[in-house]
């Protein structure tokens, strides 16, 4: 059965509501975007988290100090890298985190970028975003499913673009391990009970 990230969460009702349906993982983003928060403020909503649920951390080419003060401070399980980190960087994040590495995707190269990246002892999982010019991730663009069909990752994280309507096709043409989702579940901006919900259902059938 494929996993389930709920990913941008910076209120407490956001995590009343996946307490309720539960997703396997959730993200925070600490990164240039409208969903961004503090470490305090992770803490914060790690502390009201479903002990079951997986904290992710979204970073985008952070200092290492800082990323590792954050994910001490919001009780990361998971260091979530969206941008241009490269090996040496990931090899010195202690083994305690998973790391996930994501790849913006544009065409058949940067699955094999992401290949590469999958290669590496340290990185635990790959996510395939679609690309965009200005945005590292939630820019609710999608890519062509089918490219990762196959594609042989240890994990593999499928995001960009999903929603309630098209998760079932995502998941029928890609067939990831984990799907990734943010703005597809949000309703002017914030984050809408009833289509994580629905998200979560349709991804799990």
């Amino acid at each position: 059965m494929v996993a389930v990230k709920v990913c941008g969460l910076r209120r407490l009702e956001d995590v009343e509501y996946v307490n309720s349906c539960k997703p396997e993982y959730v993200g925070f983003i600490f990164a240039k975007s409208r969903r961004e928060i503090d470490g305090e403020k992770a803490r914060e909503l790690s502390d009201a988290l479903d002990d079951s649920i997986e904290k992710v951390g979204v970073f985008v080419n952070r200092e290492l100090d800082e990323l590792l003060e954050i994910a001490e401070q919001a009780e990361l399980d998971v260091v979530q890298l969206h941008g241009e980190e490269d090996e040496e960087y990931i090899s010195k994040i202690p083994t305690k985190y998973r790391v996930w590495k994501a790849i913006r995707v544009r065409d058949k190269g940067d699955i094999e970028l992401g290949k590469r990246y999958d290669s590496l002892e340290r990185v635990d999982g790959i996510l395939l975003d679609a690309y965009h010019e200005t945005e590292y991730g939630g820019s609710g663009q999608s890519f062509d499913w089918e490219l990762v069909r196959n594609g042989d990752f240890k994990k593999l994280i499928l995001a960009g673009g999903l929603d309630p309507e098209n998760i079932s096709d995502a998941v029928e043409k890609s067939n990831p391990d984990v799907v990734d989702v943010s703005s597809g579940v949000e309703t002017d901006g914030y984050k809408d009970f009833e289509k994580i919900k629905k998200f979560i259902e349709k991804a799990r059938n």
